[in-house]
């Protein structure tokens, strides 16, 4: 069983995430011998959180509840509150899935708090921009590591920029195995370019 938290904070980016929980929770397109996936909302109470998109949303647990384990998967979508003080214990668990080997997939004003923490100083990522990331975060040390891409994928550390929301998706999709290769081609192909020719592509992948 795959085990994705997905954090969510008041204003929180709706759609710098939707292709990742959408496919994960649905499993539309998964390949045949996929394991199972869980996909919850985590918040730092289990009071009701407004998305920047308006969306009223529930927390089913909170951050302590969080499994730790090699196959957990946390996802921290972009926001304009994440300096508020009640998240840090969020950015402690995912300092502490990475030293387990789970996986951590930041994206967009998440970063900054992983920045923020030292958490990127020695591990290749990206964001909005090193500008972004320097202006900040005082105690953010990784310029070496930054790369300038959309997304980007460290080991078991997944970053990406305000504007990767579907190569994040992508890295993330290829880091949990659960899309065969010929799949996540065809899928990431009709979604970047909507050309109707990769979606015909990707059912043909799907087909028995």
């Amino acid at each position: 069983m795959i085990n994705v938290y997905n954090y969510v904070l008041d204003t929180l980016s709706d759609w710098e995430i939707g292709y990742v929980t959408a496919e994960l929770n649905s499993g539309q397109y998964f390949k045949k011998k996929s394991g199972k996936v869980s996909v919850k909302t985590v918040g730092a109470t289990k009071d009701s959180i407004v998305t920047k998109g308006g969306m009223k949303v529930i927390p089913e647990i909170t951050t302590d509840e969080i499994i730790s384990a090699p196959s957990t998967v946390l996802l921290l979508p972009g926001a304009d509150t994440w300096d508020d003080p009640r998240h840090t214990p969020v950015i402690e668990k995912a300092t502490e899935l990475l030293e387990s080997g789970a996986t951590v997939a930041a994206i967009c004003g998440a970063t900054t708090v992983l920045a923020e923490a030292g958490v990127l100083d020695k591990r290749i990522h990206t964001s909005n921009s090193l500008e972004y990331l320097q202006m900040l975060c005082p105690n953010y040390n990784g310029e070496l590591y930054y790369r300038d891409v959309k997304a980007v994928t460290d080991d078991n550390l997944i970053t990406a920029s305000s504007a990767g929301g579907l190569l994040f998706a992508q890295n993330i999709f290829a880091k949990l195995d659960v899309f065969s290769q010929d799949t996540l081609k065809a899928w990431y192909n009709y979604f970047h370019s909507g050309d109707p020719k990769y979606f015909y592509d990707l059912m043909q992948t799907l087909a028995p």
